[in-house]
């Protein structure tokens, strides 16, 4: 992958450009005309066809449809006269999902997991994931995919941190907006998701997310916005959280003072399955469409929302703005006027599946490597591989968003707890352990399965090398209740290591872990969910195949103890009528908050860097199998701040380096702490050498100042770093910033 100079400025200005929010001449000609056509057929509607568009099913479990449902997350009728089609959705945050095989064996090509995803750093990647899924989904008839989920990474126990891509504002907007843009590029319609705050599932119905303004603005929204801005997403999914004492899809201050008014946002907010609680006051502060409504407890956009238009509780013209938006969308991103097919057109797999691998392979992370353990050399003769089932494949992650993999799955397991109901810990057939032998013919290669853990360091014993897996399932629905790996796990590497010096762990986790047993190991690889290729992907890494080129995303803490709230609000230990323990909400319990203020704005490494605490690897973190070094930074003053450095591979075999610019910047109370402004993603052969550019966007570097409804970034000296990650510092300068007044 060629460098790309990644800055939010940059980046989000190229994307603006493309998509007509910096408008030429015939961008704003061609947005006049799209607004025209929206209007045209909105003012034909019927009553009854306009109320049509304002509801939709859930086929996944609601029988007795009427039209063409697919059976999925979604599905809105058409108005056949107008040329409106059916809104068929499905749920799509790693490809496109089939909740429990209600769809009999319709697979589908899975991406790693988001947080993979960031971890590669790759835009480009990330548009050519979107594509590929957005692909398929149009080829199944699918017209809406239900994907682009953009919120922080507050807490990894989080049971969606796998859906997400970061723990930073930039990072996650620019990752999650350019694969946005890549679902849309197949005429069909993406969303923006959870909007806003929907950072633990514990609870997730009935907590209520407190947090100031300025920190919202300068942390989550700030994510949404950039995302937004990029992708252009033609529909905005609004959460199940309540945020500052309302429920976000009938929040007045997320969907119309931000999202409608001030980013000027022209798509639809469509709610989330079940968060739908009102029917006048949700149409008035900004929901446009209520989702899978037999999830609610009434069809609030039918008869409900009818009775409060005619007792004047909402007037007519915010029921055509309503529909405008959902019918404008529909003509924006091309669904109207090139829908998708009526019957499944062909897909190929096999090259989809080479799609997702390189995502994989862009975004496994190197942790550790002691005395080089890894690349594994090709005379290494006796394996051992333990646990994690790598036999049968590799692990995902469970909920909405779940694939059903070509070829089918692996293995699936019935899990415990409140998931229980609609999800199953799924592995892909992948497997690590034949993608080794078949890459290593003359090494004898052994499986065990970790469940006797005296058995498997005994085995560990007699061999020459030993591969440990540690998995941790996470679903929606569900949060995991600390940081260690489940089912004793923890215990079982601990034992191979001391029975065997040439350890190293292959983590399939859904987000960070503790590792007691780090000192133990010489060698740490962190794989994510890795998709339907990940067993390949990992092989490919371990054996030095290609570099080892992901960079954390995510801060991973020493313990929880770390963490803004150390133990999961709402959650307690629950026990079923067999005396199993799981973890979740009390019954009973109607409302809670979450301090979000707390941390605030100060999100993953600002916290640490706030608090001064060294975590067990430091966001950005990743190790390659070559060296780098950087050189000649230069800072341009002027209009926006642009810096360049020189990254040269200083090592005896190629690699990919992702070279990190953060700047340290005062809080409204005078602390500085460091912001990530940009970065690059450079692939060099040894002694090459290459220019990295990157320009600051004011946004990242300024505080929201409430009073004044406004960015402001102070008149001052300003500290530029450029390193490894952001506790590695290669490069620093120094640089005057003239104030600023950005308007939000």
């Amino acid at each position: 992958m060629s460098n790309s100079r990644i800055s939010l400025r940059q980046t989000t200005t190229l994307a603006l450009l493309a998509t007509g929010v910096f408008l030429s001449g015939a961008v704003r000609a061609q947005d006049a005309s799209v607004d025209a056509r929206a209007q045209a057929i909105n003012a034909q509607l019927t009553e009854e066809e306009r109320y049509s568009l304002l509801k939709g099913y859930f086929p996944t479990f609601q029988k007795n449809i009427p039209g063409d449902p697919i059976i999925a997350a979604g599905y809105v009728p058409g108005i056949k006269r107008l040329g409106v089609p059916s809104l068929k959705m499905s749920d799509a945050g790693i490809g496109v999902a089939n909740l429990l095989n209600r769809r009999t064996d319709d697979v589908a090509t899975s991406l790693p997991s988001t947080l993979s995803l960031g971890a590669s750093w790759d835009k480009d990647l990330a548009y050519l994931g979107g594509a590929m899924i957005g692909s398929e989904a149009r080829a199944k008839g699918f017209n809406v995919l239900l994907a682009g989920s953009i919120n922080l990474i507050r807490d990894p126990r989080n049971g969606r941190s796998f859906e997400y891509v970061s723990e930073d504002a930039l990072l996650s907007g620019i990752i999650g907006g350019y694969g946005i843009k890549g679902v849309q590029s197949n005429r069909i319609l993406s969303t923006v998701k959870h909007f806003a705050i929907n950072d633990q599932e514990t609870g997730r119905n009935v907590l209520n997310a407190k947090i100031s303004e300025a920190a919202l603005r300068e942390s989550d929204l700030l994510a949404f916005q950039i995302a937004i801005e990029i992708g252009q997403p033609a529909a905005v999914m609004c959460a199940y959280n309540k945020v500052n004492g309302d429920y976000a899809c009938e929040n007045d201050f997320l969907l119309n003072t931000v999202l409608k008014n001030d980013w000027g946002y022209k798509g639809w907010v469509i709610s989330d399955w079940g968060a739908v609680h009102s029917a006048g006051k949700a149409a008035l502060n900004g929901l446009d469409h209520q989702a899978g409504y037999m999830l609610d407890k009434k069809p609030f956009f039918g008869q409900p929302l009818k009775d409060a238009v005619a007792a004047g509780e909402v007037p007519q013209a915010r029921i055509n703005d309503m529909t405008f938006r959902i019918i404008r969308s529909l003509l924006a991103t091309g669904v109207m006027d090139d829908p998708a097919p009526a019957t499944p057109q062909p897909i190929d797999y096999a090259a989809h599946a080479q799609i997702s691998q390189k995502a994989a392979e862009a975004g496994i992370v190197l942790l550790k490597n002691e005395r080089g353990l890894l690349p594994l050399a090709q005379t290494a003769r006796r394996i051992l591989v333990v646990g994690g089932h790598a036999d049968k494949g590799v692990l995902s992650g469970g909920g909405s968003s779940q694939v059903r993999p070509v070829g089918g799955p692996a293995l699936e397991i019935v899990p415990k707890g409140t998931a229980a109901s609609f999800a199953r810990i799924t592995y892909f057939p992948s497997s690590p352990l034949e993608a080794l032998k078949a890459r290593l013919p003359n090494a004898e290669i052994t499986f065990v399965d970790g469940t006797n853990i005296t058995a498997a360091a005994q085995a560990a014993g007699k061999a020459d090398l030993v591969i440990a897996f540690g998995t941790q399932w996470m679903t929606e629905s569900m949060d995991v209740p600390d940081l260690n790996l489940p089912d004793n796990q923890d215990a079982l590497i601990a034992a191979v290591a001391q029975a065997n010096k040439n350890t190293l762990v292959v983590l399939e986790t859904g987000g960070p872990v503790v590792m007691p047993w780090l000192n133990k190991v010489r060698a740490v690889v962190q794989a994510w969910y890795p998709g339907s290729n990940g067993g390949e992907a990992i092989a490919r890494v371990l054996l030095g195949e290609i570099d080892a080129a992901g960079r954390l995303p995510v801060t991973f803490p020493a313990s929880a103890e770390q963490l803004p709230r150390p133990k999961v609000p709402g959650m307690t230990e629950l026990k079923n009528s067999k005396g199993a323990i799981t973890y979740g909400l009390a019954a009973g319990v109607k409302a809670f908050d979450v301090d979000y203020d707390i941390e605030g704005a100060d999100v993953g490494y600002r916290w640490f860097q706030r608090q001064r605490l060294k975590p067990l690897f430091p966001f950005g973190f990743g190790l390659s199998y070559t060296a780098f070094k950087y050189s000649d930074l230069k800072v341009t003053e002027g209009d926006g701040l642009t810096l360049s450095f020189r990254v040269t591979n200083t090592g005896m075999r190629a690699g990919i380096d992702t070279p990190q610019v953060y700047i340290s910047v005062p809080d409204k109370s005078g602390r500085k702490l460091d912001r990530l402004v940009g970065w690059g993603r450079v692939s060099l052969a040894p002694g090459q050498s290459q220019t990295v550019t990157v320009t600051a966007d004011p946004r990242v570097l300024a505080n929201f100042d409430e009073t004044q409804q406004k960015w402001r970034l102070p008149k001052g000296t300003y500290k530029v770093r450029v390193g490894f990650n952001v506790s590695d510092t290669q490069l620093v300068a120094k640089t005057s910033i003239g104030a600023q007044d950005i308007r939000p």
